[in-house]
């Protein structure tokens, strides 16, 4: 007999496999021997409760054996003399793309502004030991996209848009673990991640496709308003009728490269804050109401969320047992995000806490760049940051979370793991007040739903400031292209229409799927010729 049980254990019950065997075998009222297949499909962790509980959902087999499981297959056959479509970017939405084109028998060719994973490597150890930025080859860019080394976060919200077990499993078949196809909220971590993406980057080129690093997109070339190919700032020209703009919302010039075309924008809502760092230990404490956390349970995580002069205040890419990393793309700015190995085991508790913005609350002196008012307001508060870090390259402006609350400069700092280091500054006092007044009253909000929270244990450094596109490129809803450009397909984080590594992958394979009913005709076409 077969069924799927839905279970609520402790977290000894759920790690432990005769443990979770025997409460199965409870719950059906039959012996544990009778059992002869038990996997589990969904796991996810209530710590709303003094005691933690596991929510649990099994499949079970007993009298009978289980039949073979059915591994989904992806028709990725040799596309290489097929028809090309340009892809810009290697981020999630790109990448994935490709291998939707492949299975719809059209030949990806990427443009990536970057370098591969393993060459990647070596720019982002600079930056750790603060010796300088490579603005083409950093956390923001190269194969993988922002998300190579900065965490592997596959939640997403975005079940409408497309299937995100799709995505997982296609993670799954490159290399990821099978505990994604499990978890409510799944990560592979950045330690495993850069070989996954190398390994989705192989099936790509294996079929024909290519992938073209450190080639940077300088001109979208056009004849009348029919896209027939771009050109890359070697002086490089690639031909195609389609053009996937995957580019991730880092690539502030593409967007100003657009605008001197007279392609159309449209100005859109975004956030900016800080990063917040906590001893691992004081949120499972919070979180877990324990002094000391169970072996059985993960590093503790938490996910808040306010109203503030009616703006949302909300936590963003919450990294438990992680670090904090510099995730700037200039020479000018500092840039901070959060990021966690697969193991989640370091000894701090970072989250990105984050103010909603609106076009209208952009300061007037920036409203004469238009739709780039805001993208420009972005840049002035990196900026800052940078201006405010005492001229010491990619050292982070921070202060003691308490501090920055009653709004007074920290004599000292805590240890935190941002390795090019921090330097006492005042956030409250330089950062915009539209940023700076709610974040302030956000964490004392914050603090009575997480009692503790707010404290001068934690540091707050600056600034979090990528989390969203202030730009989006627009694109019709039917046909995936944009209004005035044929053959133009805005995708993922950089386009506006995304946020995170499932949600971009899908809006890539969306992409794909529309530049392939788009070529459609053409190939009937050309079978009558």
């Amino acid at each position: 007999m077969h069924s799927e049980i839905q279970l609520i254990l402790t977290p000894e019950q759920a790690h432990k496999q005769d443990l979770l065997t025997k409460q199965v075998a409870d719950k059906l009222e039959i012996s544990p021997l009778r059992i002869k297949h038990l996997r589990i499909l969904k796991k996810s962790i209530d710590s709303r409760a003094f005691l933690p509980k596991i929510n649990v959902t099994v499949e079970v087999y007993w009298d009978e054996e289980a039949p073979v499981a059915i591994v989904p297959e992806f028709n990725y056959n040799h596309v290489g003399q097929n028809t090309p479509v340009i892809i810009i970017g290697a981020g999630p939405a790109g990448l994935f793309a490709a291998l939707k084109l492949i299975e719809s028998g059209l030949k990806p060719i990427i443009l990536e502004r970057g370098k591969n994973a393993h060459e990647r490597k070596v720019d982002i150890a600079q930056l750790h030991r603060n010796k300088g930025i490579n603005t083409e080859s950093n956390y923001c860019f190269g194969e993988g996209g922002a998300g190579t080394f900065s965490d592997g976060k596959l939640y997403t919200r975005s079940k409408k848009k497309g299937n995100p077990q799709r995505i997982l499993e296609i993670f799954h078949h490159h290399g990821a673990d099978a505990i994604i196809l499990q978890d409510t909220h799944p990560h592979i971590g950045s330690d495993k991640l850069p070989l996954v993406i190398g390994n989705i980057s192989k099936t790509i080129t294996s079929c024909g496709g290519e992938i073209h690093f450190e080639q940077k997109l300088t001109e979208i070339l056009l004849d009348g308003k029919q896209v027939i190919g771009c050109k890359t700032e070697d002086g490089s020209i690639f031909e195609a009728k389609s053009l996937i703009l995957a580019t991730g919302h880092s690539a502030h010039d593409i967007y100003e490269m657009l605008y001197k075309q007279g392609i159309a924008l449209e100005a859109k809502g975004f956030a900016m804050g800080v990063r917040v760092e906590h001893p691992q230990e004081l949120i499972d404490t919070i979180q877990y109401h324990n002094k000391v956390r169970s072996e059985y349970l993960p590093a503790a995580t938490y996910n808040l969320v306010d109203q503030v002069n009616e703006r949302g205040v909300y936590s963003f890419c919450m990294c438990p047992g992680g670090f904090i990393v510099p995730a700037g793309s200039g020479d000018n700015e500092i840039v901070v995000n959060g990021m966690s190995a697969s193991q989640r085991n370091s000894p701090y508790a970072n989250s990105g806490i984050v103010v909603e913005i609106r076009p209208e609350d952009i300061p007037n002196e920036y409203k004469e760049f238009g739709v780039l008012a805001g993208l420009k307001f972005q840049q002035y508060v990196e900026n800052l940051a940078f201006r405010n870090n005492g001229g010491l390259g990619q050292v982070a402006p921070a202060q003691r979370l308490g501090d920055f609350v009653k709004g007074r400069l920290s004599a000292d700092l805590p240890e935190c793991s941002y390795l090019p280091g921090l330097i006492s500054s005042p956030l409250h006092f330089w950062l915009p007040d539209i940023i700076s007044s709610r974040l302030r009253e956000a964490f004392k909000k914050f603090d009575r739903k997480m009692q503790g929270y707010l404290t001068n244990d934690a540091v707050v450094v600056g600034v979090e400031s990528r989390s969203s596109a202030a730009v989006r490129v627009p694109r019709n809803t039917e046909t995936g292209q944009h209004p005035d450009i044929i053959g133009l397909f805005p995708a993922g984080e950089g386009s506006g229409y995304s946020g995170g590594i499932s949600s971009s992958a899908i809006d890539g394979e969306n992409a794909a799927e529309k530049v392939a009913l788009s070529l459609i005709p053409i190939a009937i076409i050309g079978t009558k010729d």
